[in-house]
């Protein structure tokens, strides 16, 4: 699966660069990355809940709703309520996570965790029973364009050997770097789901960037019997 990143789009024309990556069924891109920024639990400020109510009237891609927000408890839910189809949170800000994720599923949607690089995954295991993505941080969050940590691997592939194994049954998504020089250690690795966004939004045609890069996912992963 591969998620575009609005946040390396132009702001000014969300509807136009949602459409751009659209394309034709099972070509396009399968969900549609929000990264919902508030200025406390990362530096930087970004959308929030009216802009994404906005594009989900704009758009029939599936909305991937990053929080990297204080409070997730207080906002969250509002995101599912919206329409988003999965709701991701950052296991440093939830107080409840277990809880959480069922409000969220309650809500509607998926319900999403996120780890940053230098979060361990081993502590919050039993607390992914609960949740229906696991999203790796490859870079710091906060901003876009910083480069690939490549020593998360190994957390994707902690995380792969335990959904392949029946312990977690969770997608493991993958957000920081992603592109043409990274992607296929990324899928070797394990990853379900790509966030993409210079290597999408940067390309003369978004829609094909999102091609060629499905297409190294499968080429990378062949092994595990993906197919286009």
């Amino acid at each position: 699966m591969i998620a575009p990143s609005i946040l390396a789009s132009d702001f000014a024309r969300l509807a136009d660069e949602a459409a751009a990556v659209r394309g034709a069924p099972g070509e396009g891109a399968d969900w549609l990355h929000v990264d919902v920024m508030d200025a406390h639990f990362v530096p930087n400020l970004t959308i929030g809940l009216p802009v994404v109510e906005a594009l989900r009237k704009a758009t029939d891609i599936p909305l991937d709703c990053h929080l990297m927000i204080d409070d997730p408890q207080r906002w969250a839910v509002g995101y599912a309520e919206a329409g988003a189809y999965n709701v991701t949170v950052h296991v440093e800000a939830a107080e409840d996570p277990v809880a959480l994720a069922k409000d969220l599923r309650a809500a509607g949607a998926k319900a999403g965790l996120s780890v940053k690089p230098g979060t361990p995954l081993e502590p919050y295991v039993d607390v992914l029973r609960h949740y229906d993505t696991l999203l790796v941080m490859s870079v710091e969050p906060g901003f876009g364009g910083q480069e690939f940590m490549v020593e998360v691997l190994d957390k994707v592939r902690a995380a792969r050997r335990m959904v392949d194994t029946g312990h977690l049954t969770l997608l493991v998504e993958i957000d920081g770097g992603i592109n043409a020089d990274t992607i296929a250690a990324a899928a070797e690795a394990g990853v379900d789901c790509f966030v993409a966004g210079s290597a999408v939004y940067g390309a003369d045609r978004p829609e094909d960037a999102v091609r060629a890069l499905r297409e190294q996912v499968v080429e990378a992963s062949a092994h595990r019997g993906w197919s286009t």
